[in-house]
């Protein structure tokens, strides 16, 4: 009875975390554990995200039944057209982490979903398939199997869609992996919506244009938050991988095949890695030349990616501090700080030089902030703000978990503003 009691305290605590604004949402349902061989389970869970049962495959490390370890988890993410079953089809997944203290799950996308909660005209709502795999799958792979629960922990990776899948992610939650990497990705939207609009959204989920992102001209914002391309400061402190063909005809792995398709990926991924160079953030960048969109390359790309996501789980890198995120949502939650505005349009924001002495904070509007819980629990902290011009002096009181609440006034509706905030103890 004590030890469920304490599984259940630390699912509460992981859920919390993962959450913005610390609230849980409702939990996702086992259906079915099928066993398909010694390591390898199809499952299948009832969705709240997704308003349905959605299927994933599990590979267990070889003697999980036996052992008492907590193990790393990849997150391994399937292209446009495919499911959850077409890595260990395609690919020799299975032998390959045979010999692997790793955890590896791949979950099912939608055919073309893109890793994104839907806009639905408006509507949003159902399919949420980012809330899903980030709120809903991670806490239940970490209630139910022995996985490590940390970022230090965790990686993802992915093909074509998928790979967009795991840089978006990644991005978009930097707190969450120690390391992501992209096979043949989708890495660039801004340079071929249509790419994505009419070949993946439309043709393959069969719905109208504009019903994952909205349409690009009226929702450019929705589009750009998603992409990694936009996102790429984000993805500082996370260990990088792209590799791609540049879709020529002789490659080694299919036949010497022409692929119009990893030409596009090729341009994308090649645009994401100078703008990782730009901001001077480290990434392999495996531009192999001839090669086509093929499932030759994507395994060559696993194994060697396997190896270099083991020696990170062996030995991980520190989560940056101070830190910087943009994120264009209304609410937003990082490295355990907490974002809310108020304001008339969603637009871009950015947080940035975080660390216990104080942030930048770019935006519009209102602002609420939480901060992790770095300082003394009931201390009282001067909190100075200052920008456009103006300094303003105000007393903080830290909770009982060492979080201060600081609000935030703009003085503009538009994202031009940038406040400047200290923080020090008050004697």
């Amino acid at each position: 009875m004590f030890r469920i009691l304490l599984k259940s305290i630390l699912v509460i605590l992981l859920i919390v975390g993962l959450y913005p604004s610390g609230q849980a949402q409702a939990k996702v349902r086992l259906v079915s554990d099928t066993l398909l061989s010694e390591r390898q389970h199809d499952i299948v869970l009832e969705s709240p995200a997704l308003g349905k049962q959605t299927s994933l495959r599990i590979l267990l490390p070889k003697g999980y039944e036996d052992s008492n370890e907590t193990y790393p988890v990849l997150y391994l993410l399937h292209g446009c057209c495919g499911d959850y079953k077409a890595w260990t089809a395609r690919t020799d997944i299975e032998k390959a982490t045979e010999n692997l203290p790793l955890i590896v799950v791949m979950p099912d996308a939608g055919r073309g979903a893109s890793y994104s909660d839907w806009y639905n005209q408006g509507d949003y709502g159902p399919p949420e398939w980012e809330k899903y795999h980030i709120n809903e799958l991670i806490p239940w792979i970490e209630q139910e199997y022995r996985a490590k629960g940390t970022r230090e922990g965790r990686a993802v990776a992915g093909l074509s869609m998928g790979g967009f899948g795991a840089m978006s992610y990644a991005a978009r939650h930097p707190d969450l992996f120690v390391a992501a990497a992209s096979f043949s990705g989708v890495l660039d939207t801004n340079l071929d919506p249509d790419f994505l609009e009419k070949t993946i959204f439309q043709n393959q989920e069969k719905v109208p244009p504009g019903t994952v992102w909205g349409d690009r001209e009226t929702n450019e914002i929705i589009w750009r938050s998603h992409n990694p391309w936009d996102l790429a400061e984000n993805l500082e402190g996370v260990d990088l991988a792209i590799h791609t063909g540049n879709g020529e005809a002789g490659g080694p792995l299919d036949g010497g095949l022409e692929s119009p398709v990893e030409k596009t990926c090729f341009v994308m991924s090649t645009s994401l890695h100078d703008r990782l160079d730009e901001l001077n953030i480290p990434h392999i960048w495996d531009s192999y030349g001839a090669g086509s969109h093929t499932w030759g390359y994507w395994q060559r790309d696993l194994h060697q990616t396997l190896p270099r996501f083991m020696d990170i789980f062996n030995n991980p890198p520190e989560a940056p501090i101070p830190f910087s995120y943009k994120s264009a949502e209304n609410a937003f939650s990082v490295y355990s700080w907490q974002v809310e505005f108020q304001r008339k349009n969603m637009e871009f924001a950015k947080l940035s030089n975080v660390s216990t002495k104080g942030f930048d904070l770019t935006g519009s509007g209102k602002a609420e902030i939480r901060t992790a819980p770095w300082f003394t629990p009931h201390g009282l902290y001067q909190v100075k703000v200052k920008g456009a011009g103006r300094t303003k002096v105000i007393k903080a009181d830290a909770d009982e978990e060492g979080r201060l609440k600081i609000d935030l006034d703009f003085t503009t509706e538009k994202a031009e503003d940038t406040l400047s905030v200290s923080i020090k103890p008050k004697k």
